[in-house]
C-alpha cells in the first residue's frame, strides 16, 4: 500500500507529521515581519525574535550582532529540527528526507571541486559547506589534493556517486565546466527523485510531481537566461535541461532556440503560470524573476499543508523555512545597511 494511505500512515509517520505541523505553526507570521521591519537596529531584531518560535537562539551571541551571525543561527535551528525529524524517520520516509538533502550535497561538492581546481585547501572549504549537505565520508575528501583524486573520492565515497558516474567525467573537472557539472547533477537528481516519488504513489506522488516539475522548469529557465553572453552553445544548453517538468518537451525546445530574455518570455508564453511570473517581474522594477519564483514556491508549499497522509509536507516545510531564513536575513541586512526603503522586498509566508 502506498505511503499516504489513511489506513497505515500513522503507524510509522503520524508522530513525525504531528511534530512537523507543530514546527509549521512556529513559522513567522505577517505580524512578526511587520514588527521586524520596524526595528531600528539588530539588537531590536534579536529582542523580537526572542518572542517567536526562535526563542533564545541568539542569547549567547555577543554584541554587536551581525547579519552573518543571524543567518548562521537561523540556519542552525533549521538544520537541528530537520535532523531531529530525520533521526526519528523510518523507511520510506527516511529515504525521502535523504533525497531532500541531495541538492545541498551537490552544491557542497561543486564548491569543493571549484576550490580544488583553484588550489584551495579542502579542509577550509568544508567549513563553508551547508550543514544539510554534509555526509559521513566528507572528511575523507580532505585527502584529495588534485581534481583527479577528488573525483575518485567522490565516485567511491559519496551518496551522489551514481549521479557523478552517469553525468560527469574526469575531463569535466575544469573551471569552465563547473556550472555544467552542477546542472548535470541536478538533472540526474530531479529524474531520480521524481521516479522515487512516483513509485510511492498516492498524494505524495501527486504533490511532489507538481513541486519537482516547478523546480525543474525554474532551473531550465534560469539555465537559459544565464547562458546568454557565455560560450555555452544551444546544443550544450539543451543537454542540461531537466527531463521532467511542464516545459518538457515543447517548452524546452523553444528555450533551446532562445537567444535573449524576450525570446525566453515568448517561449514560456503558452504556460500560464510562468507567463504570469515572468510578467510580474517585468512589471515591477523592485522584483526579480527569482523573487517571483520564490513567491510561487511559497504558494505551492502552503497548499501542501492542506493535505494529510503524505510526505510532501516535509518538503514543503523545508522550503518554507529556507524562505523564512532568507526573509529574516534580508530584513537584518536592510536594517544594518540603513536601507529601510527596500526592507519590504521579501516574500511573506503566513
Amino acid at each position: 500500500m502506498a505511503p499516504g494511505s489513511m489506513l497505515t500512515f500513522n503507524v510509522d509517520d503520524g508522530y513525525l507529521e504531528a511534530i512537523l505541523r507543530g514546527y509549521r505553526s512556529g513559522i513567522l507570521t505577517t505580524t512578526d515581519y511587520i514588527n521586524l521591519t520596524q526595528c531600528e537596529n539588530l539588537e531590536d531584531v534579536r529582542m523580537h525574535l526572542t518572542g517567536t518560535d526562535y526563542g533564545t537562539f541568539l542569547q549567547n551571541e555577543p554584541a554587536p550582532l551581525s547579519t552573518a551571525t543571524i543567518s548562521e543561527q537561523c540556519t542552525k535551528k533549521l538544520v537541528d529540527e530537520f535532523r531531529f525529524l530525520r533521526s526519528q524517520a523510518v523507511e520510506p520516509l527516511s529515504k525521502f528526507m535523504d533525497y531532500l538533502t541531495y541538492p545541498y550535497m551537490i552544491d557542497n561538492l561543486v564548491l569543493l571541486i571549484t576550490g580544488t581546481v583553484h588550489g584551495r585547501d579542502i579542509s577550509e572549504l568544508i567549513d563553508k559547506c551547508h550543514p544539510l549537505g554534509l555526509f559521513d565520508s566528507m572528511a575523507s575528501l580532505c585527502i584529495a589534493s588534485t581534481p583527479e583524486e577528488l573525483y575518485r573520492e567522490i565516485v567511491v565515497d559519496t551518496p551522489l556517486a551514481p549521479y557523478f558516474v552517469e553525468c560527469v567525467s574526469l575531463d569535466d573537472l575544469t573551471d569552465v565546466n563547473i556550472e555544467i557539472i552542477r546542472n548535470s547533477l541536478y538533472k540526474a537528481y530531479f529524474a531520480d527523485f521524481f521516479a522515487f516519488c512516483n513509485r510511492m504513489g498516492g498524494e505524495t506522488a501527486e504533490l511532489m510531481s507538481q513541486a519537482l516539475a516547478f523546480e525543474a522548469d525554474r532551473r531550465a529557465i534560469n539555465i537559459t537566461l544565464n547562458s546568454f553572453g557565455t560560450e555555452l552553445s544551444r546544443e550544450e544548453r539543451s543537454k542540461l535541461y531537466p527531463s521532467i517538468g511542464l516545459l518538457v518537451p515543447e517548452g524546452t525546445m523553444r528555450l533551446q532556440r532562445a537567444d535573449d530574455s524576450t525570446a525566453v518570455g515568448a517561449a514560456i508564453e503558452p504556460y500560464s503560470v510562468y507567463r504570469r511570473l515572468f510578467q510580474s517581474a517585468a512589471d515591477n522594477p523592485e522584483k526579480s524573476l527569482e523573487d517571483a519564483f520564490f513567491e510561487n514556491e511559497v504558494a505551492l508549499c502552503k497548499e501542501m499543508f492542506e493535505h494529510q497522509f503524505n510526505y510532501a509536507i516535509f518538503y514543503a516545510w523545508l522550503r518554507l523555512k529556507e524562505q523564512e531564513v532568507r526573509n529574516v536575513v534580508w530584513i537584518a541586512e536592510c536594517i544594518s545597511q540603513k536601507q529601510k526603503r527596500r526592507i519590504n522586498n521579501f516574500v511573506p509566508i503566513f
